[in-house]
């Protein structure tokens, strides 16, 4: 599946993070009305991260994402195509190794990582059948990946409300508080366009992932996706 981001070309979506990048966590905080934190718990949670493993942590932005990773003695390489992102990351965060790189394209070796996992990030790859192919590509076999992305409410009359929430209420409050609020009137286009979690796990498996699952957080807001690199015979 090749999705054109909604007409923005990859260096656009770039630039466009790279606009937002200072006040990207807060304002997140902000419009998930706090619920961010606790999706990214259960990401933690699903990744399991053990010392000395091996995390990919694709779609890191400033690399909040990938503090938990760390804490846990496990390497984590947070990796961004925002160069903004990464700077502002390693303002904040200079001990990790914050990665430039495409996820189309990653910079990595086959087989390195023990998990590798994105969390928000996957609508804004153009191409989200190859970025799935790469995150399977750079998975040790036996390895895992998990998905934390926005999905479709699982209740009608929720569903209905929270649409009117992305596209009325929510590119004003980023308004007040991001410095690109056309950037969040993207993102509510984005959540819209995306894959309902059926449709996400198909495009799992068809990338080469197996034991595919899902579970819902927030009644279908978001839907935490995992799927396994089957081990070598």
């Amino acid at each position: 599946m090749t999705r054109a981001s909604l007409d923005k070309q990859p260096h656009e979506v770039a630039a466009m993070f790279d606009g937002v990048a200072a006040n990207y966590d807060l304002t997140n905080d902000v419009i998930s009305l706090g619920l961010d934190r606790l999706w990214r718990r259960e990401v933690a949670k699903a990744v399991g991260a053990r010392p000395a493993q091996k995390i990919l942590d694709l779609a890191a932005g400033t690399a909040t994402s990938s503090l938990p990773f760390a804490a846990t003695g496990a390497y984590v390489v947070p990796c961004d195509f925002s160069l903004g992102m990464l700077r502002e990351g390693r303002k904040r965060y200079p001990w990790l190794p914050l990665t430039a790189g495409d996820a189309t394209k990653l910079p990595f070796r086959d087989g390195v990582f023990d998990s590798v996992t994105i969390s928000f990030g996957l609508r804004n790859v153009q191409d989200t059948d190859s970025a799935l192919r790469e995150l399977y590509r750079v998975t040790k076999p036996g390895g895992k990946v998990v998905i934390c992305e926005f999905s479709q409410p699982t209740w009608e009359p929720f569903r209905t409300v929270y649409t009117e929430y992305l596209m009325r209420a929510l590119p004003p409050t980023a308004r007040a508080v991001s410095s690109n609020p056309d950037a969040y009137v993207y993102l509510a286009e984005s959540i819209r366009a995306w894959p309902d979690q059926p449709g996400l796990a198909g495009l799992l498996q068809k990338a080469g992932w197996t034991k595919v699952a899902w579970r819902n957080l927030t009644g279908g807001v978001v839907a935490l996706h995992r799927g396994t690199r089957p081990a070598e015979v």
